[in-house]
């Protein structure tokens, strides 16, 4: 049975189904169609250059901004293949990337390639080809990036040069020395080396203040023009480094010659005037000079190297050029350790005492004995005095170590004192001039002495001869103080400074020490020197007249002692005896 409504066989509500998807069907279908035309307008009137590819690398459609930016028009480029549209026919992974994008594994492929037009001419352009999704076609965009690349590169160049001299800056020359010597260092067998002038202009700063900073920029550009004409055109860079710094880096070098051969050119060519502005300036150069071989050198340390040489060639006496010397280096560096840890080394209790016997050249007896510091390193070893004594009177340290050396060697002297009663031996002291400046030496000795209960008869203070002729003021009333609590003084090195005798009547002195320079003379008995034997015969004579005792220093041999006892001299100190040795020593000496 059929309803009113409905066919036989009919359910009721199907026509109106069916009839719902046949009238919905048609709008979607004229939508797809508007978009289309849309997309298809869109593409066509773009600013950005656009083609569509398909998946088999034919090109369907390319838009107008691509046929300008090739230089051909939008039909022509339908069916053209896409590796020859791209020019990827030469770059096999380029090709291989598209493939992959092509076939859905990859969803981009962005690279950057130089393009030919149909001219002849060519444009360097950045490609990017992305998928739009299923079996659609692929989307390839073109920007000309040639223009953006330049103003990069210009870019680049200004920030890489010196505005001044138009030479590479200190940025891109240490670009280009590390580039160097990573290049040396894989020439292999050891071949590659690369060697540094690093110069500095002497006398510059007064030109600049005294002329301004135009002349004196101008003055830099001249100086860059003669460093120029001294490089070898391609193998040499020359760089301005800041202030008035520059560089000459030969990236190949042939050896040690070639690099000091070129500071010798620049130092010849800065012999003629520069004629600036109206102004003739004479200005020299300072160079420090490095050359080695690459592997194991770093663009960091290779200026380190330069950066000390140059320090060198300044401290040698300015215009003229240094090599580095690895010998002279260590020397520094061990220097630069050394007061680092100088002070860390007292309060660790690193320092120890040697003493050297004071010698009766009449009686062979033993007077006293000098105390010498030593600083046993733990990782240079023994150091002598002569090593460390110049860094701590440099930084302070002096005044904490000498209170140190002082107290240890009281000790030590009243330990023999009271282990040999009956022999009166006398510790002698040296006493740096901060010590006398830095610290108040007077009262340091009294409670040293106190608190050891040494004598002070028995204590002698040893100053350099330059130090006591100009004593005025605080370090001369300490000197009259430590005469007057009975603690002897003497003269250290006696004969290398001023040697003024009637000046040291009116200070408070017990003794002199003769430098060993005097003692030379009386080396050898069969050319003896009369003109030490005179002066030193002639200082004896003086020093008694004015109440004091003499002790030569530096004897090495037994003829030495007898002609220094037959002139005169009290007391002798030297190899000849002992060299320094330590207390247990003496205390088998004085057994």
């Amino acid at each position: 049975m059929g309803g009113p409504s409905g066919g036989p066989g009919v359910e009721p509500g199907s026509t109106a189904h069916v009839v719902t998807q046949s009238h919905s069907s048609a709008p979607r279908s004229r939508d797809r169609e508007a978009e289309l035309r849309d997309y298809r307008a869109a593409f066509a009137v773009a600013r950005s250059a656009m083609a569509l590819i398909a998946p088999d690398g034919v090109v369907l459609a390319g838009n107008g901004a691509l046929g300008t930016l090739l230089g051909t028009s939008p039909e022509r480029m339908s069916s053209l293949d896409a590796d020859t549209l791209l020019g990827l026919t030469g770059d096999p992974h380029a090709r291989a990337v598209f493939r992959e994008v092509a076939a859905g594994k990859r969803d981009r492929l962005r690279c950057t390639r130089l393009l030919t037009r149909p001219d002849g001419s060519s444009l360097r352009a950045e490609l990017t080809l992305s998928r739009t999704g299923g079996a659609r076609p692929l989307l390839l965009t073109v920007e000309d990036v040639g223009e953006r690349d330049a103003l990069r590169e210009q870019l680049r160049h200004l920030a890489m040069h010196d505005p001044v001299t138009r030479l590479p800056n200190r940025a891109l020359f240490f670009e280009r020395l590390a580039a160097a010597c990573e290049a040396a260092a894989g020439a292999g067998a050891g071949s590659g080396r690369v060697g540094l002038c690093y110069l500095d202009l002497d006398g510059f700063k007064a030109v600049n203040d005294t002329l301004g900073h135009r002349i004196g920029d101008a003055l830099l550009a001249a100086v860059a023009g003669r460093l120029l004409a001294c490089a070898q055109p391609g193998g040499h860079l020359v760089a301005r480094l800041g202030g008035d710094e520059y560089a000459l880096l030969l990236r190949e070098s042939t050896g040690t010659g070639q690099a000091t051969a070129l500071a010798e050119s620049v130092l010849t060519a800065f012999q003629q005037p520069f004629d600036v502005a109206g102004h003739r300036l004479a200005v020299s150069a300072s160079i420090g000079v490095v050359e080695r071989e690459a592997a194991g050198t770093s663009p960091t340390g290779l200026m380190q190297a330069a950066d000390t040489t140059l320090y060198w060639a300044k401290a040698d006496g300015k215009a003229r050029w240094t090599l580095f010397d690895p010998e002279r280096n260590e020397h520094r560096m061990t220097r630069q350790a050394l007061s680092r840890t100088l002070r860390q080394a007292i309060e660790r209790g690193e320092f120890v005492l040697d003493y050297q016997p004071l010698v009766a050249l009449d009686t062979g007896e033993l007077r006293g004995v000098e105390a010498l510091v030593r600083w046993e390193h733990p990782h240079f070893g023994r150091l002598p005095p002569g090593r460390f004594i110049g860094l701590a009177e440099e930084d302070g340290s002096i005044v904490q170590l000498g209170r140190w050396v002082l107290a240890e060697s009281c000790r030590q002297a009243r330990a023999w004192q009271r282990a040999h009663p009956g022999t009166a031996l006398v510790v002698s002291v040296n006493v740096a001039v901060r010590q006398v400046w830095d610290s108040d030496l007077v009262a340091d000795v009294a409670a040293i002495l106190a608190e050891t209960g040494l004598p002070p008869r028995l204590l002698q203070l040893e100053l350099t001869e330059s130090a006591l002729m100009g004593s005025a003021g605080r370090p001369l009333q300490a000197l009259h103080a430590l005469h007057e609590m009975g603690v002897r003084i003497a003269i250290d090195d006696f004969g290398t400074g001023y040697s003024n005798l009637a000046y040291m009547s009116r200070l408070p002195v017990s003794a002199l020490k003769l430098d060993g320079s005097f003692v030379q003379g009386f080396r050898s008995a069969e050319h003896p020197n009369p003109a030490d034997e005179t002066i030193v015969e002639a200082l004896v004579q003086l020093a008694h007249r004015l109440g004091l005792t003499v002790t030569a220093e530096c004897v090495e041999s037994a003829e030495q002692a007898e002609r220094l006892r037959r002139i005169g001299c009290d007391t002798g100190q030297g190899w000849h005896w002992s060299r320094p040795v330590g207390a247990d020593a003496i205390s088998r000496l004085l057994a």
